[in-house]
């Protein structure tokens, strides 16, 4: 059996799970309410605070969807109940974001403002910038694969070069750094 696949979901208190027709997973909690929709071989049970999935067979296919599917619906009880958070640090002179509202504006170094509007399930807020230190975007979701495209699709606008370690890159991450030109050479 997968080992993933086989261990049961927890349900924290105040979330729900309910399997609809077309298997069909809706899960409520505090955060938001998500939805999955489930390969119909697998099969999803809700038994007391447990959300439990089976699969047909050991076919590869069913051991390969049983393990995803559990943790996708796992990924969505921890969203509803905790969320998630992505912090983002701007590296360079001048780099900086502002959030209004849904609308994030960001000054990278080119000649023009970069504006980018954010889905309404993600929230969004700029940490006050210290002198001395880099500006950072903080990103909350309770839908860990779209806060996830979002975040991906803000470091592409100015990806870490390997020289300065310039761009858009998440809190904590290590860059690869290449060495610089060598002086002396003649």
């Amino acid at each position: 059996m997968s080992r993933i696949g086989k261990l049961p979901v927890r349900l924290p208190a105040g979330v729900t799970v309910e399997v609809a027709d077309g298997n069909v997973v809706k899960v409520k909690g505090p955060l938001g309410q998500l939805c999955q929709k489930v390969d119909s071989d697998i099969t999803v049970t809700v038994e007391g605070n447990e959300v439990k999935l089976t699969r047909p067979n050991d076919n590869p296919r069913f051991r390969s969807l049983h393990g995803l599917y559990r943790a996708l619906i796992n990924n969505m009880v921890v969203g509803v109940s905790e969320g998630y958070t992505i912090k983002q640090e701007l590296v360079g002179v001048g780099y900086r974001v502002e959030v209004q509202g849904q609308i994030l504006v960001f000054a990278l170094g080119f000649s023009h403002e970069v504006h980018m509007m954010l889905p309404a399930e993600v929230k969004a807020e700029a940490e006050a910038v210290k002198k001395g230190q880099n500006p950072v975007l903080i990103l909350k979701s309770c839908d860990k694969q779209l806060i996830g495209q979002v975040a991906a699709k803000i470091r592409s606008m100015r990806k870490p070069e390997p020289y300065k370690g310039k761009g858009i890159k998440f809190v904590g991450e290590q860059l690869r750094r290449k060495a610089g030109k060598s002086a002396g050479a003649k």
